[in-house]
């Protein structure tokens, strides 16, 4: 299992590094696939996968010296993220404790994330046609709201946030792609700080396998190392390419999940 894993891990936060999707909305449902853990345990190994590669590249580009000037706005939204973050980790605690039965939150996970793809698809491509007027939010209180319905989701969802957060960033704040991509994972880091600090105080963790653990956030770093080098030769153009292409599989595995979950 190990060696399926760990490339698993490793391409998603190559490529989720480059268009900010931070690897989590690939790896979580890849492992679901798998059916050899329950919905929190993987959750958890997602979501701390996704931190370790986030907290790698945004150290890196403040090492650099390429941090967005609008770092402002990326901290308030990031803030407003962390209030939504332990939201939706309460939101999934109470629903793993409402039905008996796993499958039915992962059912409820599956089809969540299907209609945040679709939905992310739909918009960069009419983004794209010039058919979607972006709005330009300003101020701290704005930037929080926006990123308390973003940790909420994302922490739910256990991806870590990418394809929301792109779309947010774009419509609420006109980023291009890039930009997005680079707010995303800064997002990314505070709202799966929090919920990972919080599964640790609330779950039962101990089922977890420390060498997969281990495995799963080294390679994503290797991932996260891999892909911010080529994410700054890579043009908006191309990056949004290979943020819907990278969907379209995302909707194939949880369409398999949806199905595999109802069947059990």
């Amino acid at each position: 299992m190990y060696w399926i894993i760990w490339p698993i891990c490793l391409a998603a936060c190559f490529v989720g590094s480059i268009c900010g999707l931070g690897g989590g909305v690939i790896i979580k449902p890849a492992l679901d696939l798998f059916g050899h853990m329950d919905v929190a345990q993987v959750s958890f190994l997602s979501g701390c996968t996704v931190l370790a590669m986030a907290l790698y590249s945004v150290l890196r580009a403040r090492a650099k010296g390429n941090l967005r000037a609008e770092a402002k706005v990326d901290t308030s939204v990031a803030v407003g993220a962390v209030v939504g973050g332990l939201a939706g980790k309460q939101l999934f605690s109470v629903l793993s404790t409402a039905f008996p039965y796993p499958r039915i939150v992962g059912c409820t996970q599956a089809a969540a994330l299907f209609a945040v793809c679709l939905f992310t698809i739909v918009y960069t491509l009419r983004r794209d046609e010039d058919e979607v007027r972006e709005c330009h939010l300003s101020g701290w209180w704005a930037g929080a709201l926006v990123g308390v319905g973003l940790g909420a989701i994302s922490a739910f969802l256990g991806i870590g946030g990418g394809p929301v957060n792109i779309v947010a960033m774009t419509f609420f704040f006109a980023m291009t792609s890039k930009d997005a991509a680079q707010a995303s994972l800064y997002i990314i880091l505070y709202s799966q700080t929090a919920a990972t600090l919080m599964s640790l105080f609330t779950q039962d963790l101990s089922g977890i396998d420390p060498l997969l653990f281990l495995g799963m956030v080294g390679f994503g770093i290797a991932g996260a190392a891999g892909g911010r080098t080529l994410n700054a030769q890579l043009s908006n153009e191309i990056v949004d390419r290979m943020l819907i292409g990278l969907l379209v599989v995302i909707m194939g595995i949880t369409i398999a999940n949806f199905i595999r979950f109802a069947a059990i």
